[in-house]
């Protein structure tokens, strides 16, 4: 930022330039619609608190939703001359009347209550709703309940009512209602870092989860331990929907509920993927039916590492004003069908017809198997070296790639014997590392295995294997842009197959070449430490760090050695 002083005001700097729907209030931390002119007669929202929130409140000013917005400090109610200044200027424009929309904090309720006193004592009509949805206390509290991200789905009903051309008594009256039908509860891994502030707002163990807590920083109820996603979701939903408690949301079997998975700042959108399903599973499986799930960056505390849910009971009118359009950049373009009812899986394609087998014998199918075995355990065994010479140059997880894929052989293996037929083997081959292998690994050596196959469907001697592959590497080549010498699992490839050429000469001899293939692919591999990397990740990293070979050149040159073994002790039998 720029400076601490300065970083709200330079925040909604920020998003005013880059939304010509808004404009700011000269002098003032307010942000308007730049359209204000045309809500005359119309019923305007204005809402607020402090900064560090975002995109609430100002992400939801548009049609359909908030006319407004005050800003105050990070975390500190707006001063009252904002809340005047924002009111009056609405007020100029023949609006029919103001309803303030304020959380349930001190500073709030103070700050825009006195404002809207000031402005009734000009003849301006405001009303105010103060939103209380915070589900963590299950005893009374003098302060009432915490507003929290429940808040925006008020600006939504209001806003939707208004638009609608509803007066202000009965915007008031309507949403007061809707209020009281909604929960949220909040969950962090950690405190926020506020601006200027070197403390932290709370404590937590490695291993603790706070549950309950505030969108200011401020502790929450209850600390857990460390759970799984799904764990931590069904806690939440216990909590909120506990009837013992004074805050609770009453939703049971048969209720229809909007939910919210809100995210506070600090998580990834991976994690709220985990949450979203979770809390839908959770609420499914209690007999709640999910009319609309809303999963975003709606109301953050900050970079909070931190999540919460919020529960609203619908009906059918309210999820029409939920569902109306608004052009507020912040709220999510949801479909506007039911979550729980619809059908989330579509059968996969059944695959291709192949032609029969042009040779079933069991022989050749037990020799695959104990080729396969032999490089899976190959594989196992090089976990670890693997992932230690991709450290140098990746992501460190090329052993893990290479046993993932290995454990999926295993377990195909289990389930039976290889097909026969050598094209096939290697087809089914090439789609289990395809789904099961990932990573770029996964895909090439899908390639490989898929052009490889397709020379062997007409012939098995030894230059159709020859063929298959050349048809592989040309594949790798083509999709995966690397060439000889790059630095990559292709030049071990490559070396093996220029040695394969010799089977299409007239009694060439198998094992011979077989041997010159591997002893070329290994020393291919080795020589990859003094390469420069010109493909894949390695490529990003300085030729100077790279003392060790590649771990994908070294897998390859592994799997090679293996088939040879096994095959070599075969022929002695």
């Amino acid at each position: 930022m720029n400076s601490v002083a300065g970083c709200a005001d330079d925040a909604l700097a920020g998003l005013v330039a880059c939304n010509p729907n808004l404009q700011l209030l000269q002098g003032y931390r307010v942000v308007l619609r730049s359209d204000l002119d045309s809500l005359k007669g119309q019923v305007a929202l204005l809402s607020g608190g402090g900064s560090g929130h975002e995109p609430a409140h100002a992400g939801f000013i548009g049609k359909g939703m908030l006319t407004g917005v005050i800003a105050g400090a990070v975390f500190t109610a707006p001063a009252v001359g904002s809340i005047l200044a924002a009111i009056r200027t609405v007020a100029q424009v023949g609006t029919a009347g103001i309803l303030l929309i304020v959380k349930n904090y001190t500073g709030d309720r103070l700050n825009f209550g006195l404002a809207r006193e000031q402005a009734r004592a000009e003849g301006i009509p405001v009303e105010m709703v103060v939103i209380g949805d915070d589900c963590a206390f299950t005893t009374v509290r003098k302060a009432g309940r915490r507003g929290l991200c429940g808040t925006v789905l008020i600006h939504k009903v209001a806003g939707a009512l208004a638009e609608a051309g509803a007066g202000l008594k009965e915007i008031t009256e309507r949403v007061s209602v809707v209020a009281k039908a909604m929960g949220t509860l909040g969950v962090s891994l950690s405190f926020c870092s506020v601006p200027g502030s070197s403390k932290p707002t709370f404590n937590l163990a490695a291993d603790e989860v706070e549950l309950g807590l505030g969108i200011h920083g401020e502790a929450g109820v209850r600390r857990i331990k460390m759970a799984t996603a799904d764990q931590i979701v069904t806690l939440m939903l216990d909590h909120m929907t506990n009837s013992s408690s004074v805050s609770h949301v009453s939703v049971q079997s048969g209720s229809s509920v909007v939910l919210m998975v809100n995210n506070l700042g600090g998580l990834s959108v991976l994690e709220l993927g985990i949450v979203a399903d979770a809390a839908v599973r959770t609420l499914e499986g209690r007999g709640v039916k999910v009319a609309r799930a809303l999963v975003g960056t709606f109301m953050s505390s900050l970079e909070m590492p931190g999540l919460s849910l919020t529960l609203l009971l619908v009906d059918e009118p309210l999820l029409k004003l939920i569902d109306a359009e608004t052009t507020a950049s912040a709220w999510p373009n949801t479909p506007k069908v039911f979550v729980t009812g619809r059908k989330r899986t579509r059968a996969a394609p059944s695959r291709p017809s192949e032609a029969p087998d042009f040779t079933t014998e069991g022989l050749l199918s037990k020799r695959m198997a104990l080729v396969l075995e032999r490089v899976c355990t190959t594989l196992l065994d090089l976990e670890e070296y693997l992932n230690a010479l991709d450290r140098v140059s990746g992501d460190g997880d090329c052993g893990t790639t290479h046993s993932r894929a290995a454990r999926a052989i295993q377990e195909q293996l289990r389930e039976g014997p290889p097909p026969a037929s050598p094209a096939k083997m290697l087809s089914e081959l090439s789609l289990l590392l395809l789904e099961k292998m990932g990573g770029s690994s996964g895909a090439l050596y899908g390639l490989f295995l898929t052009a490889a196959a397709q020379p062997l469907k007409t012939s098995t001697d030894l230059p159709a294997w020859s063929a298959a592959m050349d048809a592989g590497l040309e594949a790798m080549k083509k999709y995966g842009k690397a060439a000889p010498g790059d630095r990559t699992m292709l030049d071990s490839l490559w070396a093996a197959g220029q040695e394969l050429q010799a089977l299409r000469h007239p009694n060439a001899n198998l094992f011979h070449i077989l041997t010159k293939a591997v002893e070329s692919a290994e020393a291919a591999a080795q020589a990859t430490k003094d390469m420069t990397a010109g493909a894949g990740r390695a490529s990003y990293i300085s030729s100077m760090k790279l003392d060790q070979p590649d771990p994908g050149a070294v897998a390859a040159a592994a799997i090679l050695r293996a088939i040879l073994e096994v095959l070599q002790n075969l022929e002695s039998l």
